[in-house]
């Protein structure tokens, strides 16, 4: 860009600046809307151009239905952009080759400022305080509630407001009306008092204005919180007290948004500091941080000068072992990408056969929950971006940290970067059953304060609607704040009971062999192959021994009376006949249910069909024994061993080798088996006499089929279940942890998860980390009860620090680096109309004219 060499007049502006104003508008947005994390670019990328090398991921694709979202929505990002930047650009130019900036100034200036400053102020001062939890930390309640506000569970996705719909209609007045006139107006100006009088020399001045400029408008784009403050700060301070100290109105915003920055970092640190050092609250984690309070106090004026100076070059603030003694970190950029953790997930995909016979691999509890974690982050990357621009989460900006907690989760998510219409962000999901000092912080948050009726030592209560006089003053003591209650997310909730409790008496245990056999003929007569079975000579041949009536199956270690329903107690054995005598029924039932005509399908007495499931119901039940170590009647032994078929061990002894003829009856009769008779087993405590009716069972079984995923969580099968949102899912969980060796029948059931939002001071997590990373790495401290990780309610010191990457911390499950699309979220498309196409564009048109 150039400039003539005379001065510009005010009924004309050269076309070649109002050129460049459209491009640096339609840049400005593109940029904006583009992540610094170019990995889901450059996956669709290679998606559109080079297909064929990326063939060996389409059945993984396929199976998870979220990068094909992802992409999708980058694909619609594009599109839009592509339209929406040449609009920008032709109204941009349209609009300053107009001269309406030089003809109306001052006037338009003030409106614009003041426009700015009042919507500013609705937007990001009064609707997010009165829909916070407690508004300016006095009222007991939001004043702005959401419907969900007062339910106890919650069945559906959260309803849209009124409040949440201005709110976004406002940010869209600012973001892309308001604000990119407020620059074009000061670009325009800027230019033409240039024109007339060089400041620094054409170039610089011209260089200076150029940076300025896309940094405000891209600002502007991703996130206008703070932006009323600088404009109304920048229109007051050079107009009005220092007017001899304004360059430009342009550098003069630019020069005001990076010192309130500082500030606002200065304001964080003080709080942190403050917070940490009040005597009152202060949390002593060990001997050391007594003397540390004493000798800290007459070095408070250092400590003033150590926040200023840390605020300037962007450095954390870390407590000294915990203490009330701060030192300074190392120097860090203002924006840095974490590292791309993936936590990765240990099951039968990634550990080899020897490791999962002999030691079950990932048995712990923080392994196999680590997958819950993973769906959260699922849930979240659909929907956070929407419900950030809902108001949702209060305010927010790059740097932010939340802390989602509810009754069994409990996660750390940290904003990593702000863009027009994404979010990247990380979550940390810290343990289920945290440490003592884990717990006391959740309780400080989950507790409530309006119960509180004190004011210093005495206890008058409080005014209707109001906090407390105590409650109020600690609430301002804290470094986190709740900012909503009934956060809804998709997810699952957790039932999980004790298998030892439920299979300690013969009697449940002779229920669960009952439905373990009954599932077994239901398996083999639905099969497709049941036909091949019978016909096949091999096959009858090999089990000629059980087509006999006077022929016994006798082994005292596998059958015995206390279980098997069909055991002859005089022959001390399993006949055949005693078979028929139970089962028959079920068979004969079972094959007049499948499609095939029936009439090719003989189930009476002395049929193959009857052959055939004896033989698979005697292996099945002797598969168990042989995994129980011929113990069956121990509890142990038997819930060991029936945990072994669960996960599809099988160890199959010579006589039974005849099933080897084909695996299927391995593999898709027995082993689903083993699996549906423990659901069964289940539901059978709800409606103990239902399952007796043939017809209610057969069609428990179907359902069951259809809807349940029932597999061990050592199978892929359970992680992708899983993240593809099923149902309801099923498994039986053998726990090895501290001493404890237990089995538990864990029941997932999809539903509406209600979370807190907690808003924690971004400066206080970056100091107890930096506390904790010098404290481990460089001072050596391996003590687990170390004084910094002791429990403080004020700034939550042991979650925070427990969210740290490892070493440093312990968290269950640390996600990738994540984006979250505007375009995925459900609700937005009802407040506008989505991504603009050119299809959209023609449908819209035709719509219009048919009507």
């Amino acid at each position: 860009m150039s400039f003539p060499q005379e001065p510009w007049s005010t009924q004309h502006i050269p076309a070649l600046f109002s050129a460049f104003c459209g491009l640096l508008v339609a840049l400005s947005y593109h940029l904006s809307r583009q992540s610094s994390d170019p990995s889901v670019l450059l996956s669709f990328i290679h998606c559109r151009l080079l297909p064929k090398f990326l063939h060996q991921n389409l059945e993984e694709l396929a199976a998870d239905p979220l990068p094909k979202k992802m992409k999708g929505s980058v694909k619609d990002i594009l599109k839009s952009d592509l339209i929406i930047c040449s609009v920008a650009a032709v109204l941009s130019f349209a609009i300053s080759a107009s001269t309406v900036f030089l003809s109306l100034r001052p006037f338009l200036s003030v409106v614009l400022f003041a426009l700015a400053g009042s919507v500013g102020f609705v937007t990001h001062y009064m609707l997010p305080q009165l829909r916070k939890h407690h508004p300016w930390m006095w009222i007991s309640h939001p004043v702005l509630k959401n419907k969900e506000y007062q339910q106890r569970e919650v069945r559906d996705i959260a309803h849209l407001m009124w409040f949440e719909r201005l709110y976004v209609w406002l940010q869209c007045f600012e973001k892309y009306i308001l604000y990119p006139a407020i620059i074009l107006n000061a670009l325009t100006i800027d230019a033409f008092s240039i024109s007339n009088y060089r400041r620094l020399g054409t170039h610089w001045d011209i260089f200076l204005m150029i940076v300025a400029g896309m940094k405000l408008l891209r600002t502007s784009f991703c996130n206008p919180a703070h932006q009323f403050i600088h404009v109304s700060f920048t229109a007051i301070f050079f107009h009005f007290d220092y007017k001899d100290l304004s360059e430009s109105f342009l550098l003069d915003f630019f020069m005001v948004s990076i010192v309130f920055s500082k500030l606002e970092d200065l304001l964080h640190k003080l709080q942190f500091v403050m917070t940490y050092v009040a005597p009152w609250q202060m949390a002593w984690g060990s001997s050391f941080h007594v003397f540390a309070q004493l000798f800290a106090v007459p070095h408070s004026a250092m400590l003033l000068f150590q926040t200023m100076a840390t605020s300037i070059f962007s450095t954390p603030l870390s407590p000294f072992l915990g203490s009330v003694i701060f030192i300074t970190s190392y120097v860090r950029p203002v924006r840095f990408w974490e590292k791309n953790y993936n936590t990765r997930r240990v099951d039968n995909s990634n550990t080899r056969l020897v490791v999962q016979i002999e030691k079950d691999p990932g048995n712990d509890d923080n392994n196999l929950n680590s997958i819950f974690y993973e769906h959260l982050t699922r849930a979240l990357q659909e929907s956070l971006c929407g419900d950030l621009v809902l108001g949702r989460w209060g305010n927010y900006s790059s740097g932010d940290c939340f802390i989602l907690a509810s009754d069994y989760l409990n996660a750390f998510v940290h904003l990593i970067e702000i863009g027009n219409g994404l979010v990247t962000f990380q979550l940390r999901g810290l343990e289920f059953r945290g440490t003592y000092c884990q717990q006391r912080e959740v309780e400080a948050i989950m507790e409530g304060d309006e119960d509180d009726r004190g004011c210093c030592c005495c206890k008058p209560g409080h005014l209707p609607h109001l906090l407390s006089c105590n409650a109020a003053f600690n609430l301002r003591w804290l470094t986190w704040e709740i900012t909503r209650t009934q956060y809804i997310l998709e997810g699952y909730s957790i039932i999980d009971n004790n298998a030892a409790t439920m299979l300690q008496v013969f009697d449940l245990r002779r229920i669960l062999i009952r439905y373990y056999i009954k599932s077994i003929i239901y398996y083999m007569v639905t099969s497709p192959k049941l036909l091949l079975w019978i016909k096949n000579e091999s096959l009858l041949k090999s089990l000629q021994p059980f087509a006999k009536w006077h022929y016994i199956e006798r082994d005292l270690a596998m059958f015995n009376i206390n279980t098997d329903d069909d055991y002859v107690p005089c022959l001390q054995g399993i006949t055949r006949a005693s078979y028929c005598n139970v089962y028959l029924e079920w068979i004969q039932y079972c094959a007049r249910k499948r499609q095939e005509p029936s009439k090719n399908l003989d189930s009476d007495e002395d049929s193959p069909l009857v052959t055939l499931s004896f033989a698979l119901c005697i292996l099945g039940r002797r598969a168990l024994g042989t995994a129980a170590h011929n113990m069956a009647l121990s509890l142990d032994s038997f819930l060991y061993g029936l945990h072994t078929l669960f996960k599809g061990d099988f160890r199959i002894t010579a006589r039974d080798e005849w099933v080897f003829a084909d695996m299927d009856l391995l593999h898709k009769v027995v082993a689903p088996a083993i699996r549906m008779s423990l659901k069964l087993h289940q539901d059978q405590f709800t409606c103990p006499d239902e399952y007796e009716d043939p017809g209610v069972l057969y069609e428990a079984i179907q359902s069951f089929e259809k809807k349940v995923v029932i597999c061990h969580e050592g199978d892929p099968a359970w992680r992708g279940a899983v993240l593809s949102n099923k149902e309801e899912l099923l498994t039986l969980r053998h726990v090895v942890d501290e001493g404890t060796d237990e089995y538990k029948v864990i029941m997932l059931h999809r539903t509406f998860l209600s979370f807190k939002v907690i808003k924690v001071n971004k400066e206080c997590v970056r100091g107890l980390w930096a506390g904790q990373q010098q404290e481990l790495i460089f001072l050596r401290n391996r003590n687990p009860e170390r004084g910094s990780i002791q429990n403080n309610k004020q700034v939550l010191r042991n979650l925070i620090n427990s969210s740290c990457d490892q070493p440093l911390g312990y968290p269950m499950y640390v996600s990738p680096l994540t984006t979250s699309y505007l375009g995925t979220h459900r609700q937005l498309r009802s407040v506008w109309s989505g991504p603009v196409t050119l299809d959209g564009i023609r449908t819209w048109f035709r719509t219009k004219w048919l009507r």
